[in-house]
């Protein structure tokens, strides 16, 4: 019904509008339930037109790569959105500077900024996922963050007026972003610095280096599971408290890397969730720290908790 209503009520949508639309092959933990309707914009333009045309109550989310998502069984009820190619460009600019689309994967920013000689954007090699989620949440790895070379963010509101936000707009703290939830990113500016391209494609070797040998990045996983408290690192932590190789069902803490997460296959979100709040409450009980989850959870779901 609400993907006949919408289809009804905004007309000459160029993207696909699709009702009880899987999510698990969208996560890369592939797990959890579907969209009500997910809804792929064609471009910026279609976007505009699409959240113009919705109700402003209407809950409204939005992925792109999946991989620090967790999507709950229950599924996520109003529409998700997914932006997909029309949101991936990536365009290098005079003055070290690189414009990408919230789509683009951040691996492939990097790739273009090496290529034309800018340095700065090397950390985005170690972020499994796209520049949207890097300005959502400040994503950052190996020594840099976004905050350090983001120049503007470009959005569309709820109501499909495009934003244009500075950098001091956005109030980037660690892992967070200040911007209204509401926003919708679809563009960023990013200002690097004159380098050589061999030595910024050997920095990034490096870093693919030290993922594959330190992550289990080729395992069913959603990246970093909690952020780092103040002075300590999580997965010291939850090697402290004696969960490295914790399991709940077919879900288990990491044994190559404890601030990860693994789904073995045929894992629900509940029991994924249930097994980082264990380890939540276990390491609560042994430092008296509170780590906050990064996976990014939707939907609804069974409540699940640790012991």
């Amino acid at each position: 019904m609400l993907l006949d209503s919408l289809r009804s009520a905004i007309p000459g949508l160029r993207g696909a509008l699709e009702a009880n639309a899987p999510l698990a092959p969208l996560s890369w933990f592939r797990t959890g339930g579907p969209a009500e309707v997910l809804f792929t914009p064609a471009d910026d333009d279609d976007l505009a037109l699409f959240l113009a045309g919705c109700p402003s109550d209407l809950p409204v989310l939005v992925v792109g790569l999946g991989s620090n998502l967790l999507v709950r069984d229950g599924g996520v009820p109003g529409v998700v959105i997914r932006l997909g190619r029309g949101f991936g460009t990536i365009a290098v600019e005079s003055g070290h500077r690189v414009r990408a689309g919230a789509g683009a994967a951040d691996v492939k920013v990097a790739r273009a900024a090496a290529d034309a000689g800018i340095d700065g954007l090397t950390f985005l090699r170690g972020i499994p996922g796209t520049i949207g989620g890097a300005l959502r949440m400040n994503g950052g790895a190996y020594g840099g963050e976004t905050a350090d070379v983001l120049v503007e963010a470009r959005a569309l509101d709820r109501r499909g007026r495009a934003v244009t936000l500075s950098l001091a707009e956005l109030s980037y703290t660690y892992r967070h972003c200040g911007a209204s939830e509401e926003l919708i990113f679809t563009e960023a500016l990013f200002q690097g610095r004159p380098g050589d391209p061999a030595a910024i494609l050997a920095a990034m070797a490096a870093i693919t280096e030290a993922r594959s040998s330190t992550q289990p990045v080729n395992t069913r996983t959603g990246g970093s599971t909690f952020k780092n408290p103040p002075g300590r690192k999580a997965w010291e932590l939850i090697d402290e408290a004696g969960c490295r190789g914790l399991r709940r069902g077919a879900a288990q803490v990491s044994e190559l890397h404890c601030n990860f997460l693994i789904n073995h296959g045929g894992a629900s979100a509940a029991e994924i969730e249930g097994l980082g709040e264990e380890v939540r409450d276990r390491v609560r009980d042994a430092t008296g720290i509170e780590l906050a989850w990064e996976i990014r959870r939707i939907g609804v779901g069974p409540h699940v908790g640790g012991r």
